[in-house]
């Protein structure tokens, strides 16, 4: 016996422990060596924001929610109010269903890749020179006693050079700019916030690189570099609209009485970042260019269009012959296309501008044809922002949209207050009109329907019994029953001891 006890109880630990499997699976807490012990104060408050959410979460199960009136007090109430509340309870659902699609179309038209808008970004290149010896000549200044002048590090000729750069309007925008002035309205670069973009917006690197050896500058330079600032801990004095983060120009000086060749090197600062595609990949996509989540996309348009879908979840793919050079697979699960592309998605090279300083005098001073420090004008293709994100974020943000929405909630609260108490009375009436029809056995009705309330209250009643077989009802287990033991009884069923094994189970610290 107690062998057989002991196996009993093991099973019933394993059995614990497989109902507990097939529940939710919930991670542990996160936890840290590292983080520092709560206080007394600390936990505290922990428990207070508990108790403070579980009290919300309990008004807010309890609060009502239906607002629709029932249909058959139509016939009961004066007048044709139920179905006039009808039909302004029909506009509202399809008021609301054209406010959900129009929402969904907007959310999917800001998610589309194919809608990236481009814009042309000028940038100007230019520069300037100071105390060249052509420049000295010309004053008659700087020369010593002998005639010579001074050349190398000594030499005080240097150059300054610009970088300039500005988002080209299209054709679409000064039209529609010029049509809000002709209405009397503000044009979009003279709207608080609606300010066009920046040189550096675009970018989140800048390099600037000499083709001369370091060794052989005056100052010892090699490189320019500016790295547009992060927010974050590390940098407190942050401020996106400073003159180190957002600006249009950028000038730097140094010393030399010679022409160099330089080559600025432009990074992308682009929120979803793209990369360069590899030569299977984009043969598919047909295109040089693309981001993470455009790759994949692609790659599941291109399943579809040439249907190699295989299973009803569309999910499992036969490769064909380019997708077979590009995963080197016969199948593939989609699921596991985002790792799949990781080593085709190759990081995209900075922009390179090629540009000559020039100290020469045709360059500084300018001929006939040219003027002085003439700029090299480079146009290059850049991502612009979605108009409709600031649209929605002004929508989103503005007080009287917010506020219309709380006067909705609210009446919507207290509309569905007055359907629960509409509910009620009729609950009411039905109740009295029954008993004006057939008082006696509507009483009789009324008292068995209490007594099995009150018999399941009490567990006195099982599960399915009526009130036709005793108490229990008819085909149910009445008191006498259960008060019956041996393996007749209901005591001894198969059901039973199950119940109670895993009760014990349940109250018992599994056996190692």
């Amino acid at each position: 016996m107690s062998a057989q006890g002991h196996r009993r109880k093991i099973s019933f630990a394993d059995l614990e422990r497989t109902f507990r499997a097939a529940g939710p699976m919930v991670p542990p807490p996160p936890h840290s060596a590292s983080q520092p012990a709560l206080n007394a104060a600390q936990l505290q408050a922990q428990r207070l924001e508990e108790i403070r959410r579980q009290d919300t979460a309990r008004r807010i199960s309890k609060k009502p929610t239906n607002r629709d009136i029932p249909e058959e007090l139509g016939d009961v109430v004066v007048g044709d109010g139920v179905q006039r509340y009808a039909k302004l309870r029909d506009v509202e659902r399809r008021l609301d269903a054209v406010m959900m699609r129009k929402r969904l179309d907007i959310s999917d038209n800001l998610q589309r890749r194919y809608t990236r808008r481009e814009g042309v970004l000028r940038v100007w290149v230019s520069n300037t020179a100071d105390g060249q010896p052509w420049q000295i000549v010309e004053e008659g200044s700087g020369a010593h006693e002998d005639g010579a002048f001074e050349f190398g590090e000594n030499s005080q000729a240097t150059f300054r050079v610009k970088i300039e750069g500005r988002l080209l309007q299209d054709e679409d925008d000064k039209h529609e700019e010029g049509d809000k002035e002709k209405e009397g309205e503000a044009s979009d670069s003279k709207r608080p916030g609606q300010q066009r973009p920046r040189f550096s917006h675009f970018f989140k690197n800048i390099t600037i690189e000499f083709s001369r050896n370091p060794q052989l500058q005056p100052d010892g330079y090699s490189a320019i570099e500016w790295h547009k600032p992060m927010p974050g801990p590390q940098n407190p004095s942050y401020d996106p609209n400073g003159s180190d983060a957002s600006f249009d120009t950028l000038e730097f000086e140094r010393k030399s009485d010679e022409n160099i060749s330089v080559t600025i090197k432009l990074v992308r600062d682009e929120k979803n970042e793209r990369f360069r595609l590899s030569p299977q990949l984009a043969e598919i996509l047909d295109t040089e260019e693309e981001d993470r989540a455009g790759a994949v996309q692609g790659v599941w348009e291109y399943c579809r269009a040439m249907g190699l879908q295989e299973d009803e979840d569309k999910r499992s793919i036969v490769c064909d012959e380019p997708l077979r050079k590009l995963f080197n697979q016969d199948k593939l699960y989609f699921p596991y296309v985002p790792d799949l592309l990781h080593p085709h998605l190759l990081p995209l090279p900075p922009i390179q501008l090629d540009y000559t300083i020039r100290v020469d005098k045709s360059y500084i001073k300018g001929s006939s044809d040219t003027r002085p420090s003439a700029p090299t004008i480079y146009d290059l293709r850049v991502p612009l922002p979605n108009p409709l994100m600031h649209q929605l974020t002004r929508f989103h943000t503005s007080k009287s949209h917010l506020t219309a929405l709380q006067s909705i909630v609210k009446t919507d609260d207290d509309l569905a207050l007055l359907v629960q108490k509409i509910h009620q009375t009729n609950a009411k009436r039905k109740f009295y009109d029954n008993l004006s029809k057939d008082p006696a056995n509507f009483v009789k009705r009324w008292i068995s329907s209490q007594q099995r309330d009150l018999e399941v209250v009490l567990a006195e009643a099982t599960r399915g019994g009526g009130a036709g077989d005793g108490v229990g009802g008819e085909g149910g287990a009445g008191p006498e029953v259960w008060r019956k033991g041996g393996e007749e009884g209901i005591w001894g069923s198969k059901m039973a001891k199950e119940s109670v094994g895993l009760w014990l189970a349940r109250n018992t610290k599994p056996v190692h």
